[in-house]
């Protein structure tokens, strides 16, 4: 084959992957966004109107549009392993209850104090903080609940689902995404030490700043991965691999943040941009430069992509994702 025909192979190939992939996430997010829409339906029941406005701040966060990282990867970890798309979707639902939940509370006064999100009012400014607290909070709950009634669907697949659980609880607690929220809120306005020096007591490093990361949105990406492949029943090894892929994802996705946040457009965002330098927030490109955080992103999706390839051509759609995410600019 000539080196023109090899590159037209190629290209045709290229376009061939990128659009089963854009065929592939389509179908996934019309699975997870009737999945959420569904889930919410109680509250459309006849309710107290207050319980009923509840739900509407709930569906206000959590059908709100974004990314739908995490369920994605949730889909495409049990596809990795083995299973069909449908066996990971509580999975899925779940993981993105937890995050919505996150976000509204990571964007209350006390906390972010941020007045929009993907485009829009933050939950407290349309429905009061009071009731934002509430939302936040029975999302968390229903995201439980619907990882939970997987058991009940496939009464065999109960230790699977227990597994789930288990790793979405640890994601979610005090050790990890709540941890990171505590620390990030501690970092606030303290000193900065240069990536090449050790850190003086009270100053920041960027081992600190990259271990706060980790724990508020790396472990929830891990989370994801690793919950989609228990309900479509994966094995010790290939857990192993999904949470190194998970660490490098989460942490990429964080540093991507870090400096679309210093220097992004706001018109793509839907938020303002540096806004973490104005509260003096802690992150991995203002603490150890950009060239810097550039780099570590660049190590972390090549680390990333090596790790997703082990799954072989079951492992196509993380592929998919990641590459989705490079260079991403909201």
């Amino acid at each position: 084959m000539t080196t023109t025909m090899a590159a037209r192979t190629a290209t045709r190939t290229t376009g061939r992957c990128a659009s089963d992939f854009g065929l592939w996430r389509a179908r996934s997010l019309e699975l997870i966004n009737g999945g959420l829409e569904k889930a919410l339906g109680i509250y459309q029941d006849d309710r107290p109107a207050a319980v009923g406005t509840l739900g509407r701040a709930m569906a206000y966060s959590l059908l709100g549009g974004g990314k739908r990282l995490r369920p994605l990867l949730a889909l495409a970890a049990g596809q990795a392993v083995g299973g069909r798309l449908p066996a990971a979707l509580p999975a899925a639902l779940a993981v993105e209850m937890v995050h919505a939940y996150s976000l509204i509370h990571d964007d209350l006064p006390a906390m972010d104090d941020d007045d929009l999100r993907r485009g829009r009012p933050t939950c407290h400014k349309v429905f009061g903080e009071a009731l934002a607290i509430l939302a936040g909070d029975a999302l968390l709950a229903l995201a439980f609940e619907t990882l939970a009634r997987a058991a009940g669907q496939r009464p065999a697949a109960a230790p699977r689902v227990n597994r789930a659980l288990l790793e979405l609880a640890r994601a979610a607690g005090g050790l990890s995404l709540v941890g990171g929220q505590a620390l990030d809120l501690s970092f606030e306005k303290r000193p900065l030490t240069a990536p090449e020096q050790p850190a003086p007591p009270g100053d920041l490093s960027l081992d600190m700043v990259r271990d706060m990361e980790e724990r508020k949105t790396g472990r929830l990406i891990t989370a994801a991965l690793v919950c989609g492949a228990a309900l479509a029943g994966a094995e010790a090894p290939e857990f192993k691999r999904l949470k190194r892929l998970g660490r490098a994802l989460g942490l990429a996705f964080q540093i991507q943040d870090d400096l679309l946040n210093q220097c992004g457009d706001p018109a793509r965002l839907g938020k303002a941009v540096g806004s973490d330098a104005r509260r003096g927030k802690a992150s991995f490109s203002l603490t150890g430069g950009r060239e810097a955080a550039e780099r570590e992103l660049a190590a972390l999706i090549d680390d990333a992509r090596q790790t997703a390839g082990t799954f072989k051509a079951p492992g196509g759609r993380l592929l998919g994702i990641i590459d989705s995410l490079t260079g991403r600019q909201a």
